[in-house]
């Protein structure tokens, strides 16, 4: 933008260059046809073209070319009143007097356009593939693809993000709320708090969404862009509106220069003009009774008190803007009483000015340079020069040898005088020995104005009588300042009938002494006040001719008043303009003084030096008009429908926040509410109609896809009930019958819309974003279907209204997972029934997952109306039942496929507060209960069926802890009871009718198993041999495994929660400690009757038998030949073979170390019981050699082997154990004597023995 301060020249090189480039396209099809007949000498537009046209043109082409022109023409209109409310807006934005920026505002984030979505998927995705050095856990890795596929990948996102509804924070905050849960239900660990994980995974997530980028560069770029959303600079509020209405640069700069926007005395002048004429508007209305059509007739008085009301506001605002921006200089503010004397001119103005009012303040600063023409004086004589302003101090220069007398000494002074008298004086110092004082030379007296040249010059001085040299000038420089509330001075000729009585020549200054008063004073040199002055209140100044008979002064002008006039005249034209141009601003006149056609021609006679004497903001006025500007500069705003025009204003500045990079819905930024706000307070904007049509604008973006915040709604939806209904928001009571007609259809086209983003909720506010925005448009709609502003509408409607949205959407919702899950109506097709049910099953997901979205993201927003999205859910889980329904009746009866759907929606169901055990729960349960109370029975058939055949064909090899058949008993029954517990039937007494049912069930089929190895145990123990061959079979293992199994699984199958409902396991383990009980005692039968058969064998050597006399003989006569080996040891032998084969196969392939061991204490026992009882029926007899051997060898290998197999002491050392040791003994020590020795079998422990064994 052309800087208002720059050169002359300068601009006017830059403006031509740049007007000639936008002048090309206006000489063609652009340029306006008033504006084409005046260029071309008063063609028409279209002569250009009428000789190449058919002399009998077709009807379609002559409607084209009409057409053609009258959009020409429009555009052309639209362009010029464009052109009209910048200059409106340049106004308010170069001298704001009632609004401020804003800086309360919510800072708006930046927005998400496609291409950053696209790159934020891509950047998510390169960590999900392991593409990115960030080092992430299992846990944060899931998060980020349950966000990924669930949130970034949506159709509602990408819906939101071309609306221009999503920021990055919005990003973010999902993000946060996603993992919260996850991170809450992490198992706790010692030293890492979860606020802590928490924290690193969203500095991760922050890491994976800023990808490569320099943070600092995005800081930078974040800072900036949140400055421009702050405070705004004139230069770039200028900008803005240029681009919003769009405004060329040149035309900006032209009516920037034309209307000296930085001119504030001219910009405050254009405001009371403003604002005089408003008041006059007010006047004639009053007198034509032109009102606009209000409710009540007797608004249309209040209406004109309003009026006056607002622009007296709009005074008082003007009248507190101090005069002085930043000066020292304190002006006086007037009582607010003296602004009636603006409304009413005629009246006399009682807040007249004394003359201690206007006195001013002023700062000269003197700067002597050097003298010439000091010939007289010895080259090293002392020169110095002293300096005053009349009535203040004295200032001396340094001193300086007469050869060369310079100094650039600077002297800065304050003083009251409009025409102060600054007096120099030059002095050398005197060599004499008796003088007192130094020695002046000469001095000069000056009498500046603000408007003396500020440059250095030389100024002949007046000599003494001691200087010879009379030439002598001095060279020196007065800068005297201008004060802010000085609008302009300079030497007026004046004459007038109250003031100023004579034609006479004096100094004038305009002193502003608040913003509605100026006066006109004149001054004497060396006063501080004026010698008369003249209160401008009411004046009328313009140019005027030559007035005969007053010698004196070339340009006329006057100041006329009624019953008043003032007749001033300047020497030159250029003074004239200025004066005239000073005292416009200060009147506050509406009319607009033009100079005189002659004067204009004399100043063109006078060649270009002559126009340049014209005042700088003349020649821009010029060249504006030169461009077609002037129209649009000098049109009165009073004349302008301000609601329309400010209707399009709004529109455009609208669209144009819509469109730029922040996330606004609709929110404008404080620079442009800052120039709203004024546009409206300058030029009487009624507030109603500004909402009205902002309510206006935001419903039709929001009916094209934009996403427009409801609390902004509600504020001016608000406002305008509020004024409709009476309640004076910006303090005007009178209502216009088209405000209130708008207001109605805008409040019925707020209803459908409202209702409407509630419908489709999901889908307007996806995942609860924008932040609140569900539970605003909520509170807006009780808001809206209020009748008044007092009387609350009764809750019962409200929900009722809600109730029908939350139908529709329930219907709607469901129809679009359907659409998304891509599953049509089977019309005319066939579909199998494992596809129809994958399908239900897939729909079943998407359903939960949307309820659940439901719950998380927008439950707070219908807090206070829960039972309504419990009957959302339940219509929509309705919507759902019946595909769910349709799905299962085409399903086999053999087929229990469908349990997984069941588990799905039962494992969502029941953990819901509110759905668990609702209408479609209980409808699931009711769907369901056959089919489990089926599936349990033909279950069970299968499993009895299964242990009969199992048994029959079992061969007891050992599988993992049981046989075959057992195993696969308890897994299916496992198996059965597992898929009942998912089930987690919701229904409590049906629940427990089940779980009664399978464990009765699992009682039955492992007491059943528990007896059928008992049975095949005896059976397998009774084909078995009964001699020392018998060998521990692996089968009959399994069958004590079995028991064990049985035993451990009754414990988990069989046993109930409660404690009264313990009788099925107890049964069970009875039952399994019996079988088990009478196992041991069937083996221990068996291995008792093993014992016997060696005994008996043994037996035949009794004393006293034929068969024993019989083989000692046959024995002892062999022996002196042969090495006969020792009879009978075989038979030892092989019992302990048999023994110990027997114990190592249990201990190795019996599960149950108890069992082991109660085997053992009863083997033990039992056998040694037999030992003793057999040696006790030979009390009276002696045993035979080969008799002791054998049972000393048994016995000992018994003790020692059981022993090692963990028998207890108090078992081995039994009475009958004694007892039978003790008569070994004994028998070992008769057979000593008798037969010489017992060949190492002995009863005492040798070393010998533990290497035989």
């Amino acid at each position: 933008m052309l800087d208002p301060s720059s050169s002359e020249e300068e601009s006017d090189g830059i403006v031509e260059e740049e007007s000639k480039e936008a002048m090309a396209p206006q000489a063609g099809s652009r340029i306006s046809p008033s504006r084409t007949s005046e260029s071309s000498g008063g063609l028409a537009p279209s002569s250009s073209r009428s000789s190449a046209r058919p002399t009998s043109p077709s009807p379609s082409a002559v409607s084209e070319e009409k057409e053609d022109l009258e959009k020409l023409h429009r555009e052309e209109e639209e362009r010029k009143k464009k052109l009209q409310l910048y200059v409106f807006v340049m106004r308010c934005i170069a001298y704001p007097f009632n609004a401020k920026q804003p800086t309360d505002m919510a800072r708006r984030q930046q927005k998400i356009s496609k291409q950053q979505l696209q790159q934020t998927k891509d950047r998510f995705q390169a960590f999900l593939n392991g593409e990115t050095q960030i080092v992430a856990d299992e846990a944060f890795i899931n998060a980020v693809q349950s966000y990924s596929e669930v949130f970034l990948k949506s159709d509602r996102v990408a819906k939101m993000v071309q609306s221009g509804g999503f920021s990055a924070n919005d990003f973010r905050e999902v993000f946060k709320r996603h993992i919260e849960k996850r991170v809450r239900s992490l198992p706790e660990i010692d030293g890492l708090s979860k606020e802590t994980v928490l924290s690193s995974w969203m500095a991760k997530f922050d890491t994976i969404y800023r990808g490569d980028e320099d943070p600092r560069k995005a800081q930078q770029r974040m800072t900036a862009s949140a400055a421009s959303e702050l405070i705004l600079s004139k230069d770039q509020l200028y900008e803005m509106f240029q681009n919003i209405l769009g405004i060329k640069k040149f035309e900006h700069q032209l009516l920037y220069q034309a209307c000296q926007l930085d001119n504030l005395d001219e910009q405050a002048a254009q405001i009371r003009r403003e604002l005089d004429g408003r008041l006059q508007m007010a006047d004639q209305i009053a007198r034509g009774g032109k009102f606009p059509k209000f409710v009540s007739k007797e608004m249309e008085a209040m209406y004109i008190e309003e009026l006056k009301s607002s622009v007296n506001q709009l005074m008082a605002n003007l009248e507190s803007m101090p005069v002085s921006k930043g000066g020292e200089f304190k002006l006086q503010k007037l009582k607010r009483g003296h602004n009636t004397s603006i409304i009413d001119m005629g009246q006399e103005d009682e807040n007249t000015l004394s003359k201690s009012d206007v006195v001013l303040s002023f700062t000269l600063e003197v700067v002597i340079m050097e003298v010439v023409g000091l010939k007289s004086l010895a080259p090293n004589r002392i020169v110095y020069c002293t300096m005053e302003v009349e009535g203040g101090e004295k200032l001396q220069t340094d001193q300086a040898e007469a050869s060369k007398p310079t100094w650039g000494t600077q002297g800065d002074f304050t003083t009251t005088h409009p025409l102060p008298a600054v007096k120099v004086k030059l002095f050398t110092e005197s060599t004499g020995v008796l003088a007192l004082e130094d020695k002046e030379l000469g001095r000069v007296v000056l009498h500046p104005t603000p408007n003396s040249p500020k440059q250095s010059e030389l100024h002949k001085m007046t000599v003494t009588k001691a200087c010879p040299d009379q030439d002598l000038k001095i060279k020196l420089a007065i800068r005297m300042d201008k004060p802010q509330n000085m609008k302009h001075c300079g030497y007026l000729w004046a004459f007038g009938k109250n003031v100023w009585k004579r034609w006479k020549k004096r100094f004038f200054v305009l002193v502003q002494v608040s913003q509605y008063t100026f006066a006109m004073c004149s001054y004497r040199e060396k006063k501080s006040e004026p010698q008369e002055l003249l209160q401008l209140d009411g004046y009328t100044v313009d140019y005027s001719d030559p007035q005969p008979g007053l010698d004196g002064g070339r340009a006329f002008f006057n100041a006329v008043k009624e019953g008043d006039t003032v007749i001033f005249a300047s020497d030159d034209e250029q003074d004239r303009i200025l004066w005239v141009q000073a005292m416009y601003r200060a009147t506050g006149q509406s009319h607009k003084p033009v100079p005189p056609t002659q004067v204009q021609k004399l100043n063109s006679k006078g060649g270009a030096s002559a126009q340049m004497d014209a005042p700088i903001s003349q020649f821009y006025a010029d060249r504006a008009q030169k461009h077609g500007m002037d129209e649009f500069i000098s049109a009165n705003p009073c004349s302008y429908d301000h609601a329309s025009l400010f209707e399009m204003l709004q529109r455009l500045t609208l669209d144009h926040r819509l469109n730029d990079t922040f996330c606004c819905l609709g929110w404008f930024s404080p620079g442009q509410v800052f120039v709203l706000d004024e546009y409206c307070a300058r030029n009487g904007v009624r507030g109603c109609h500004r909402h009205l049509c902002y309510l206006r604008d935001l419903l039709e973006r929001a009916e094209n896809g934009a996403i427009i915040d409801p609390t902004l709604l509600h504020y001016s939806f608000a406002f305008c009930a509020s004024h409709v209904h009476g309640n004076r928001p910006d303090g005007l009571s009178t209502v216009k019958v088209d405000e209130k007609e708008r207001f109605e259809d805008i409040k019925e086209k707020l209803r459908v819309i409202l209702e409407n983003h509630i419908v489709n909720f999901r889908y307007f506010f996806p995942f609860g974003r924008p932040e609140g925005a569900l539970k605003a448009t909520l509170s807006l709609l009780e808001r809206v279907l209020m009748k008044d502003i007092v009387t609350p509408v009764p809750p019962e409607e409200v929900k009722g209204v809600i109730r029908k949205n939350l139908e529709q959407a329930a219907q709607l919702n469901y129809q679009r997972i359907k659409d998304y899950a891509k599953i049509e109506e089977n019309v005319g097709r066939l579909v199998t029934p494992a596809k129809k049910l994958e399908e239900t099953i897939r729909l079943a997901e998407l359903v939960i997952e949307v309820l659940q979205q439901n719950q998380e993201h927008h439950a707070e927003a219908f807090a206070w109306w829960t039972d309504l999205m419990v009957e959302h859910a339940e219509n929509f889980l309705a919507l759902y039942a019946i595909d769910m329904d349709a799905a299962l009746e085409i399903q086999s009866p053999e087929s229990w496929d469908s349990f997984p759907l069941f588990q799905l929606l039962n494992d969502f169901l029941r953990t819901d507060y509110y759905l668990c055990n609702g209408k479609f729960h209980k409808h699931l349960q009711d769907l369901y209960a056959p089919l489990v109370v089926r599936y349990v029975d033909l279950m069970e058939s299968s499993i009895a069926q299964s242990i009969h055949k199992g048994f029959e064909r079992e061969s007891w090899e050992p599988v993992n802890n049981g046989s075959g058949t057992s195993e696969d008993l308890f897994w299916k029954l496992d198996a059965l009871q597992t898929f009942i517990r998912d089930l987690h039937w919701p229904e409590e007494e049906f629940a427990k009718h089940l779980e009664n049912r399978i464990k009765l069930m699992s009682s039955n089929m492992i007491e059943n198993c528990v007896k059928r190895t008992r049975m095949a145990f005896e059976s397998k123990l009774t084909k078995s041999s009964k001699s020392t061959d018998f060998r521990i079979s692996p089968s009959l293992c399994t069958m004590f495994n079995v028991m064990v199994d049985a035993k451990d699984q009754s414990a988990k199958l069989c046993a109930m929660e409660m404690g009264q409902e313990k009788q099925f396991h107890s049964q069970i383990d009875e039952l399994i400690e019996e079988s088990v009980k009478d196992m041991i005692q069937l083996l221990v039968a068996k291995f008792v009757a093993i014992l016997e058969g060696v005994l008996a064998k043994i037996s035949r050597y009794d004393e006293g038998t034929l068969f024993s006399s019989f083989l000692s003989f046959t024995v002892k006569a062999a022996s002196k030949y042969v090495d006969v080996p020792k009879p009978g040891m075989d038979v030892a032998d092989g019992y302990v073979t048999f023994m110990r084969h027997s114990q190592d196969m249990l201990r190795e392939k019996v599960n149950e170390e108890v069992y082991i061991e109660r085997l053992f204490d009863q083997w033990y026992t039992a056998t040694m019981n037999l030992l003793g009882t057999w040696l006790t029926e030979r009390m009276d007899q002696q045993l035979h050699v080969y008799q002791l051997k054998i049972l000393i060898r048994i016995t000992k290998k018994k003790y020692r082997d059981f022993r090692l197999q963990g028998v207890l002491d108090s078992t081995l050392n039994s009475k009958m154990y004694e007892t039978v040791r003790n008569r070994l003994t004994v028998e070992e020590a008769t057979a000593s004597v008798r037969e010489g020795g017992m060949q190492g079998i002995s009863m005492k422990d040798s070393d010998e023995e533990d290497e035989e064994d």
